[in-house]
């Protein structure tokens, strides 16, 4: 047998590997195991390339393989260790970068390596090298479309660059014309393959790359992290087709159509339009007013929060990105446990978008051991709001905003939200009465049954638990 059979085996294993590694993620139960198949996979994958890549290869050419190898390894290994929780959706945001650039090398590399070999002037050559070319040109497209994008997804996730839209005149139109331009140049490059027309498609790819994402606001960023997941799946496949690698594509594509499904059902779970959203569409019609006066807020302290859930019969809790921000899970889980120690029945609502990544507080409360039980989506327990004696906001604020449901003029409007202002009392955990990512004011803050309780939320619930004891 030869390698190159291994190789594809190889392939085929690690392709079936993914696929069980996207499935055992999608339930909490499963996930450790999904990753622990994504892991074999990646590693077979890699290894069977290698062969592939040293059969033909000089020992110093496999050296400079390893070498990237063994520090881009080092370097993820460290980043993975060391990073926050937090950290996690700009992380990520930043690592679809390092696709998107990767696709566009390759796209480069492709291009310079078939101008430097002779092509046989038959017309099923030039058909192949039209398609060739025509990959090419995608392929560095959609890269550095991506690349661009998930810098700004960073920029913006991490604090680094306003979370506002980007509003320059007429940007719908420069969207448009971006495309036009390269199914224009697309043309042109199959026909007639020059230098300068690979860079002007570059070129206005990170353009457009940058004002797609810039135009997004705060809070449509886990669509848009959803978004640019498919988009560097996109760009693995066209990488994979450049250069002949059967699992490249198939992986490429898997990321790419689970992206894209996550971003469409979390568009859908916002009441967002698909199109809008990776337009640019979301917060730009209407302005939020957060200097209106909307009354006085009524300020409530530790001890008196510790009587209000000792005396309550049911409980939930939605947490948003401040509980990951504090740090809170783990005094959050000790409190669970000493309200159902008393027969209280303790509920989490989990808003879809809720943290600033699909699935951040899932991830959060599974690390801290809370009951996968207790740990509800939005729409199974949005009805259960109406008799529960006390809700605890731990650090949300979009998610929990009755604007979206009462005002019409607020950007945020008809994006489903947890009611939680339905309940007998709210308990708000903030450090202030700012705004939140989307920068729209939240009228809960000032309702007759809402109560402030400032300060770090981790340390709050620490005292709760403590006066509970």
């Amino acid at each position: 047998m030869t390698t190159a059979n291994i190789a594809t085996g190889a392939y085929l294993v690690a392709a079936l590997l993914f696929i069980l590694s996207l499935a055992g993620l999608s339930k909490h139960e499963s996930a450790r195991r999904g990753v622990v198949f994504g892991i074999f996979g990646m590693t077979i994958a890699v290894a069977a390339t290698l062969s592939l890549t040293t059969r033909s290869a000089t020992d110093l050419a496999v050296v400079f393989i390893i070498i990237p190898i063994v520090i881009g390894a080092g370097i993820g290994l460290w980043r993975a260790k060391v990073v926050e929780m937090t950290g996690m959706p700009e992380l990520i945001a930043l690592l679809h970068s390092f696709v998107g650039l990767a696709a566009v090398l390759v796209g480069w590399n492709g291009f310079i390596q078939t101008n430097a070999r002779p092509v046989a002037h038959t017309s099923e050559a030039t058909t192949l090298l039209q398609i060739h070319h025509a990959e090419v040109f995608i392929g560095v497209f959609i890269g550095a479309v991506t690349f661009t994008g998930s810098i700004v997804a960073y920029l913006k996730l991490s604090g680094k660059m306003n979370s506002k839209p980007l509003m320059l005149p007429g940007k719908n139109i420069l969207n448009l014309s971006a495309l036009v331009v390269f199914a224009g140049l697309t043309a042109w490059f199959v026909i007639e393959p020059q230098m300068w027309l690979l860079v002007s498609v570059t070129v206005v790819a990170l353009a457009l790359g940058w004002h797609l994402v810039a135009s997004i606001g705060g809070g449509d960023m886990p669509v848009v992290v959803s978004m640019l997941n498919s988009y560097s799946g996109w760009a693995a496949a066209a990488s994979g087709f450049l250069l002949s690698n059967d699992l490249l594509i198939i992986t490429g594509a898997l990321v790419g159509s689970s992206g894209a499904y996550l971003s469409y059902i979390m568009c859908k779970a916002m009441n967002r339009s698909f199109i809008s959203v990776i337009a640019g569409g979301f917060g730009v019609t209407t302005k939020a007013n957060t200097d209106e006066d909307l009354g006085d807020h009524r300020e409530v302290a530790v001890h008196d929060v510790a009587e209000r859930l000792t005396n309550a019969s049911s409980v939930v809790i939605t947490p948003g990105y401040g509980m990951a921000v504090a740090q809170a899970q783990y005094p959050v889980a000790e409190l669970v446990r000493k309200l159902r120690e008393r027969n209280i029945n303790v509920r989490f609502g989990i808003h879809p978008v809720a943290g600033r990544l699909p699935g951040h507080m899932n991830v959060l409360l599974a690390e801290a051991k809370v009951p996968y039980d207790v740990v509800l989506e939005m729409d199974e327990i949005n009805d259960d709001l109406a008799e529960t004696d006390v809700v605890l906001v731990i650090g949300a604020n979009d998610t929990v905003n009755p604007a979206a449901a009462e005002d019409p003029a607020s950007p945020i409007a008809g994006m489903p939200v947890l009611r939680v202002w339905e309940a007998n009392e709210v308990i708000v955990f903030k450090r202030s009465m700012a705004t939140g990512y989307a920068g729209v004011q939240n009228p809960l803050f000032f309702r007759e049954n809402s109560r402030m309780l400032f300060g770090d939320a981790k340390d709050n619930v620490v005292e709760i638990v403590n006066s509970l004891s």
